[in-house]
């Protein structure tokens, strides 16, 4: 049997944004392995960013839950809830 893939986690930001930075470090120190889009460098990045309505950096998509804006309690307990940090 394989084992279940886990969710993934996606980073929406900004080069100067000093609370994309903040979620950088939360998820590192936590272990958790992230994809990060630039939506100031990839225009394809940035067109992601506008299918979700998005409205500011950072948005964090952690399996099927969204996180708008530095939420470390939050960001903690969907990692939790998605396996990914004890």
């Amino acid at each position: 049997m394989s084992k279940p893939k886990a969710p993934r986690v996606l980073l929406f930001s900004a080069g100067r944004c000093a609370y994309c930075a903040r979620t950088r470090a939360l998820l590192r120190a936590q272990g958790v392995p992230y994809q990060e889009l630039d939506v100031g460098r990839s225009a394809g990045a940035a067109a992601r960013f506008r299918r979700l309505g998005a409205r500011g950096v950072p948005v964090l998509l952690i399996g099927s839950r969204r996180i708008d804006g530095f939420q470390p309690d939050a960001i903690r307990q969907a990692l939790r809830q998605a396996g990914l940090a004890g």
